[in-house]
Formats: structure tokens, sequence, C-alpha cells
């Protein structure tokens, strides 16, 4: 069974990727949550868990959201 929701997004260069990645932490620290974030010049993946419930919570999938929104791909 999967404990996290697991999201890779690919952007057209470096720099939009940080972008992401910056409009990602503003989102993370306002809900107090914050994901496993892993960059690869063109891609950023997102790794979303509740580490003290290990596992999924209502604030795992309501960030998901919010990083899904935050960029059209």
């Amino acid at each position: 069974m999967d404990h996290s929701l697991v999201r890779e997004f690919i952007f057209d260069d470096f720099e939009q990727s940080i972008d992401f990645v910056n409009q990602v932490a503003k989102e993370a620290e306002a809900m107090n949550h914050h994901p496993d974030i892993f960059i690869s010049y063109d891609k950023v993946k997102l790794i979303l868990s509740t580490h003290t419930a290990k596992g999924l919570t209502n604030k795992d999938f309501d960030l998901a959201v919010k990083f899904d929104t935050t960029v059209q791909t």
C-alpha cells in the first residue's frame, strides 16, 4: 500500500522549474505542510505524505490540488 502522493512536473527549462518550486514553497508554508521536493533541470518531483500520521491525510490531498492548479501541465 502506498502512503504518499507523487507527481512529476515537467517544464521548459531550469528557471521555470525553480519558479514553480518557489510557488510550491509559499503554498506549503501557508499550510504548514511540506512536501519532499526533487529538482532535475526541467523536472520537479513532489512527494506528499503526513509523516506524523504515517500516511496520507486531507492536508496531503488539499496541498496536491493547490500544486496542480499552480501550473498548467
